[in-house]
C-alpha cells in the first residue's frame, strides 16, 4: 500500500489496514472495486479486462479480513499512479501527437475559428461512447480511497478513525477559478474582467502565454498580484506542439522555467490541457493545472478520475481541471448555461472535491457569454454563502495542501491533535461506518452541507434515513457502500 491511505486521508499509520497480494505488474487492465470505482491494474486473483466497456470483475468481493489485516487482490497505490498518469490511454503513452493532431495544429494559425470549430466537433463526435472515464465527473480515486479507509475501519475493531480533514476551517469543499489568456483581445480584456469577479468576491489565477500571443507587460503582471490575483504561466507559445518529443520538450522546458522565474509563478498550465506526467521533472513550478477529471471533449482523452489534489513523485501539486471548460461548453456542447457547471458541482461537493474552472477572458467578450459568466460567479458565490464551499485561487490551494500533507496526528492523555504548519486552520474529522456506509463526522457531527438546490437536496435527506436503499448519489456526505468481505 506504500501508506497511500494515510497519506490521502492523513490518518494515523496505525489505522492503515490494507495490505495486498502479489501482482504481475506488467499485466494491467481494468476491473472495479464496487460497482461505481474503476480501476486499472494488476489483479492477482484473475486477469484484468483489456476494455472498460467489458463485463469487468469487481475486486470488492475477493477482500479476506483476518487477523486485524484487510487484503486485497490489487496494489492500490498502483492503481492511483496509473489514474494520476493516466497510463491507460495507450495512444499518449509514448508522448508524440497524433498525425491528425500534427496536421491540425500547422494548419491552425490561418483556419477560421468556424473551421475549427466543424474539425473539433468531427473529432469528438464519438465521445458520448467512451465508458471510462464516467461523464461529467469520474471519482473512482476519491470512491477507491473511501472504501479502502472502511475496510480499515472494520478491520481494525474501532468505531471511527481520526483524520485530517481536505479543507481548512472544516470547509465542505473548495473551488478555484482560472482564466487562460489566450489572444491580445483577452489580454487586453484581463482588467475588466478582474472587475467582474471582484464583484462576487471571487479572486481568480490569470495563465499567461510567454511568447508568440502578445507581448507581456510587467504592468499587467504586477497589476494582477497587486489586486490579489495570481499570475501562472501557460504553456511557452499555445501551438499544441509542447509534448511533440522529448527533446524539443526540454528545451521548451527550460525556457517555460526561465518564464516561470521571471513572472514569479508558482504554477503552470500546458496548452489545450496536453500533458506527459512523466515528463514532469523537468518543469520547476510548484503546482500544475493540466490534467482533466474526464477529458472526454479535450483532444488529448483520458482523466485523472480524482476531485482532490495529489501529488506527483518529483513534488509537483496536480490541480485537477474538475470542470467542463467555458470553450467546451459554448463550441463543443453548444450549451449556453450553467447546468453542466452546476451538475458537475453537485457530483464534486458530494465527494468533498475541488471545482476547478477554466474560464477564457478571450470568450466571455460577447453580452451573451459574459452573462453567463456572471451567472456562474453568482452560483459559486453561493455555494460559499451556504454550502461552506472555501474559494480560493490555485496558489493559496497549493499552499494549503502541502501544509496538510505534512502535518500529523498526536494522540496524547488529551485526546488526539494535530501537529505542523497550519494546524491552526485545520480540523480532525472523524470516519465512522452507518448502515454499511462511510460516514464523515467532526465530534459526532455529520459532515453536511445543505445543497444548492432545495429539491434535491429534500430528496437526499428522505433517501438518506432509510437504510435499506443504496446511498443517494445527491448526498453531500461522503459515503462508500461496500459488500461484507469474505
Amino acid at each position: 500500500m506504500s501508506g497511500s491511505l494515510t497519506q490521502w486521508f492523513r490518518c494515523p499509520r496505525e489505522f492503515d489496514r490494507i495490505v495486498s497480494k502479489e501482482t504481475n505488474s506488467s499485466s494491467c487492465g481494468y476491473f472495479l472495486f464496487g460497482n461505481d470505482a474503476t480501476c486499472f491494474g494488476s489483479h492477482a486473483a484473475q486477469r484484468p479486462s483489456p476494455s472498460p466497456a467489458a463485463a469487468l470483475h469487481d475486486a470488492l468481493n475477493d477482500v479476506v479480513i483476518d487477523a486485524g489485516k484487510a487484503s486485497l487482490s490489487f496494489d492500490p497505490s498502483q492503481v492511483l499512479d496509473n489514474l494520476n498518469h493516466e497510463t491507460y490511454v495507450g495512444e499518449w503513452r509514448e508522448g508524440s501527437l497524433s498525425v491528425l493532431s500534427k496536421i491540425y495544429y500547422f494548419l491552425r494559425p490561418v483556419l477560421p475559428v468556424a473551421v475549427r470549430r466543424h474539425l473539433q466537433k468531427l473529432y469528438l463526435k464519438d465521445w458520448k461512447k467512451i465508458t471510462f472515464p464516467s461523464w461529467p465527473v469520474d471519482c473512482s480515486a476519491d470512491k477507491l480511497m473511501n472504501r479502502l479507509l472502511l475496510l480499515s475501519l472494520r478491520a481494525s475493531g474501532a468505531n471511527r478513525i481520526p483524520f485530517i480533514w481536505f479543507w481548512p476551517d472544516a470547509k465542505s469543499s473548495c473551488a478555484i477559478m482560472t482564466h487562460d489568456v489566450e489572444t491580445q483581445a483577452g489580454y487586453d480584456f484581463c482588467p475588466a474582467l478582474m472587475d467582474l469577479d471582484d464583484e462576487f468576491g471571487i479572486k481568480a489565477s490569470f495563465q499567461i502565454i510567454p511568447e508568440e500571443r502578445y507581448a507581456v507587460h510587467r504592468e499587467m503582471l504586477s497589476e494582477i498580484r497587486r489586486r490579489g490575483f495570481e499570475v501562472c504561466v501557460h504553456d511557452l507559445n499555445h501551438d499544441g506542439h509542447l509534448y511533440k518529443n522529448r527533446e524539443q520538450f526540454l528545451q521548451r522546458a527550460v525556457r517555460i522555467n526561465e518564464y516561470g522565474k521571471e513572472f514569479d509563478a508558482e504554477g503552470f498550465r500546458a496548452a489545450v490541457l496536453y500533458r506527459k506526467q512523466l515528463w514532469y521533472d523537468a518543469l520547476k513550478f510548484s503546482f500544475d493545472m493540466s490534467v482533466p477529471n474526464v477529458a472526454h471533449l479535450d483532444p488529448q482523452r483520458g482523466g485523472c478520475c480524482a476531485v482532490k489534489p495529489y501529488f506527483f513523485q518529483n513534488g509537483i501539486l496536480e490541480i485537477p481541471v474538475t470542470m467542463a471548460q467555458d470553450y467546451t461548453l459554448y463550441n463543443i456542447l453548444r450549451d449556453y448555461s450553467t447546468s453542466l457547471w452546476q451538475q458537475q458541482a453537485k457530483i464534486v461537493m458530494e465527494n468533498h472535491g475541488c471545482m476547478s474552472f477554466i474560464v477564457h477572458p478571450d470568450y466571455v467578450l460577447g453580452s451573451r457569454e459574459r452573462g453567463i459568466y456572471k451567472e456562474l460567479l453568482a452560483y459559486i458565490d453561493s455555494l460559499r454563502n451556504d454550502c461552506g464551499v472555501w474559494i480560493t485561487t490555485p496558489g493559496q490551494l497549493n499552499r494549503w495542501w502541502r501544509q496538510r500533507a505534512a502535518m500529523t496526528l498526536v494522540k496524547d492523555r488529551d485526546g488526539w491533535h494535530i501537529e505542523g504548519e497550519g494546524a491552526e486552520a485545520a480540523r480532525i474529522a472523524w470516519a465512522s461506518e452507518v448502515d454499511g456506509r462511510l460516514v464523515f463526522s467532526f465530534d459526532n457531527s455529520p459532515v453536511e452541507a445543505p445543497l444548492p438546490d432545495d429539491s434535491l437536496a429534500d430528496t437526499a435527506r428522505r433517501t438518506r434515513i432509510d437504510p435499506a436503499k443504496e446511498p443517494s448519489p445527491l448526498l453531500h456526505a461522503t459515503t462508500a457502500r461496500v459488500s461484507k468481505p469474505l
